[in-house]
């Protein structure tokens, strides 16, 4: 999964699905009935493609919007002290700090081995924290003007019918070895009060259960906050959002990890796939 180069491609795919609404009747296609899928990160594209433009996108690119596992981290505004701190050790990691202009400096001044050398770095010190995985969409005002949570509430969005889809337990892919279940949580959470870890803690015991399956170890616990923080709300946001209909389901087939699902997407004979833990 490249988170970056996900988020840095979301205009390039409008501008693919524009090209789509233009040409697709030269393959014996429908612009007025196209649908997008994704899956984890790319299910994250489809998310910001459904939430565009303040939902508000034109011409109308896609009616369908289907979103497998949507890998939606906190979304910041782009001058948030989240964003700009990545921004700065970026600047700092490749020299560019001093310049004038950084941001120019990065675009034309250097070269792209050394931009990903020190993504790289930061990427991994911030895997597991607040910022999640690092390289997320932010909102610039143009392209991203709300947050996911507000466009389910509002119908500002691109799509009239969308499905959501996350896995019981894919949160477990994304944690790290040994954990310690208090200093991950407010790690993850930087922006909350005591108080509210624990209300978080209250609401999922140490022995506890979701709608579909019971759990008594840190791990499992900690899976499931994650999961329902970062994929299976963004995926209940999506099917809520729709303009008519939307749909939120759960796949639960073990190992019910993240990936899990997709063969019996993409395989031609998927009663015959044996699915395997998707390795993060």
């Amino acid at each position: 999964m490249d988170i970056l180069t996900v988020s840095i491609s979301l205009l390039d795919q409008q501008y693919v699905l524009r090209w789509v609404r233009s040409n697709i009747a030269q393959f014996g296609g429908d612009a007025t009935n196209v649908t997008i899928w994704g899956q984890s990160a790319g299910a994250g594209s489809v998310v910001a493609q459904v939430i565009a433009n303040n939902g508000n996108t034109y011409p109308k690119l896609f009616q369908k919007a289907l979103a497998s596992s949507p890998f939606w981290p906190k979304v910041y505004n782009y001058n948030d002290t989240e964003a700009e701190t990545i921004f700065n050790q970026l600047v700092n990691l490749t020299g560019c700090a001093k310049a004038k202009i950084p941001l120019s400096c990065l675009k034309y001044q250097t070269s792209m081995e050394t931009i990903r050398n020190a993504s790289a770095i930061i990427a991994q010190s911030n895997t597991y924290n607040g910022s999640s995985f690092t390289w997320a969409p932010v909102i610039d005002g143009s392209f991203l003007t709300q947050s996911l949570s507000t466009a389910s509430l509002t119908g500002r969005v691109n799509s009239y019918f969308n499905f959501g889809m996350y896995n019981s337990h894919e949160g477990e892919n994304f944690l790290p070895a040994g954990l310690d279940y208090d200093t991950w949580l407010h790690a993850y959470f930087p922006r909350l009060k005591p108080s509210q870890l624990s209300q978080i803690t209250a609401m999922y015991p140490v022995n506890g259960s979701t709608e579909t399956f019971s759990y008594n170890t840190t791990r499992e616990r900690a899976g499931v906050i994650f999961r329902d923080a970062q994929l299976a709300c963004p995926a209940y946001f999506i099917a809520q959002a729709s303009k008519t209909k939307g749909y939120l389901g759960e796949f639960t087939i073990f190992p019910a990890k993240h990936g899990s699902d997709t063969g019996y997407v993409s395989s031609s004979n998927p009663l015959n796939y044996t699915p395997k833990e998707m390795n993060t």
